[in-house]
């Protein structure tokens, strides 16, 4: 498989010939795919121009899994086929964004002896061997490997420890991971819409990139993306990715909901829940009537009616438990929660009236609704929080942040020590240098 779009700065894309940076964006509810030219990446203000958009409805994906192979690639190919159209640039491979398998965040440490001069590279090098050694997670995949920071003798927060002096030297590294049956299958639901799988992200670390202001990632903030299968959490702090979480709720059970207590069908739900729907109270909603349309294929059942308060009192309840949820779990995880840690919603099903507000009385902090900031000139229907995801692949692949093993190696196999940056003969690789430079 060929390796990450992102592995290479600009110029060095130029120069390979290489094709477009493609994201895929695979969800339960709808399928998205963008595409950047290499041109696209404008450093002058940090943007990234996206040449063609596609999206389509979702198909074949249900309760965070692949459940049908030819239904998910055919969905895959259609959104691609229109990015395509629009773009005027062929596919051959794409970079995914998911939160189907279950997908967790791991801790680990390395600390490595100091002799008597300045910390250096190979030091550097050395740490981070010690620390992917210590990766063992059975029957998943690791898909993102950070740092998350270095210290010296205890010191903790720093940035760039080259060139300062201590005994010890420590690093902590975050390990975002995915059932890998999940991953096997995504890798074979690719192959069915004949593209190449170069890379998997976790939804809610790509959306923060597309949504969250530097000020926020620095200070602390939680990204919620709400999907229409699970509703995960990124939780930056120090300019470094902290905590990944996910609950397996999101806007679809909402539906599942409506359609169950109201007795509509699943269409007739969703349409209510976008038209009519909303997590909080709002005025006249006991007077206001709506209807939808009945189960079944009987030409004489008439339309269900009902007051548009009963809505509420099936959206409220599975919005507020999914957040309290994903509240909980967080709190329990140790991390996003201290006071002044803003939290910011993406994902489709945060565009939900009231879900703004309910996570305001839910998490107790200033909340706002995120949308793809430094892609500015998509088009409308592209630019809402829906696509935060798509838009944040590009915005990795063109910005960071570089990972400290590459995703040729983690689509390849189980990570080993042996995928650290190397130091040879006191000269740093292309691999390790680039990988200093983009991270410290």
């Amino acid at each position: 498989m060929a390796g990450h779009k992102g592995e290479l700065t600009l110029d060095q894309a130029r120069g390979a010939g290489r094709l477009p940076t493609v994201a895929l964006d695979l969800g339960q509810s709808k399928v998205a795919c963008f595409i950047m030219k290499p041109d696209g990446v404008r450093h002058a203000d940090s943007t990234i121009r996206v040449a063609g958009a596609g999206h389509v409805q979702s198909r074949g994906v249900r309760g965070g899994a692949i459940v049908n192979m030819d239904e998910a690639a055919q969905a895959i190919g259609q959104a691609v086929e229109r990015a395509e159209r629009a773009a005027g640039a062929p596919v051959s491979g794409v970079i995914v964004s998911t939160a189907i398998g279950q997908m967790a965040s791991h801790r680990v440490q390395a600390e490595v002896s100091l002799g008597t001069t300045p910390v250096g590279d190979a030091d550097l090098a050395r740490a981070i061997g010690i620390a992917l050694a210590q990766i063992k997670l059975p029957d998943r995949r690791p898909i993102h490997v950070l740092p998350i920071g270095w210290s010296v003798d205890g010191a903790r927060g720093v940035h760039d420890p080259r060139a300062m002096r201590g005994s010890k030297l420590s690093l902590d590294l975050l390990v975002v991971s995915m059932a890998e049956g999940a991953f096997s299958a995504l890798g074979h639901c690719l192959a069915l819409a004949h593209l190449d799988l170069q890379g998997v992200v976790a939804a809610p670390v790509v959306s923060s990139l597309a949504a969250l202001e530097d000020d926020e990632m620095d200070l602390g903030c939680v990204c919620l993306d709400m999907g229409g299968g699970s509703t995960s959490a990124a939780v930056w702090g120090g300019r470094s990715l902290l905590h990944v979480e996910s609950v397996g709720f999101g806007g679809d059970h909402v539906t599942s909901d409506i359609a169950r207590g109201l007795s509509t069908s699943r269409a007739g739900a969703e349409r209510l829940k976008t038209l009519h729907g909303s997590a909080m109270a709002s005025p006249n909603e006991d007077r206001e009537m709506v209807e939808a349309p009945p189960r079944g294929e009987d030409a004489a059942a008439g339309a269900v009616v009902f007051p548009r308060a009963m809505l509420k009192t099936v959206i409220a309840p599975r919005v507020e438990e999914t957040l309290e949820m994903l509240r909980d779990r967080l709190r329990r995880a140790g991390v996003g929660l201290e006071p002044g840690t803003g939290l910011v919603l993406t994902g489709g099903a945060s565009q939900l009236n009231g879900v703004r507000e309910l996570a305001v009385r839910v998490f107790d902090r200033p909340v706002r609704l995120g949308r793809p900031q430094r892609a500015p000139h998509l088009a409308d229907a592209a630019s809402g929080p829906a696509f935060c995801s798509a838009a944040g692949i590009l915005l990795r692949a063109a910005y960071g942040p570089r990972e400290a093993v590459s995703a040729r190696k983690l689509m390849a196999r189980q990570i080993t020590a042996a995928d650290a940056p190397r130091v040879h003969g006191g000269n740093m690789i292309v691999r390790l240098s680039g990988w200093l430079r983009e991270n410290l």
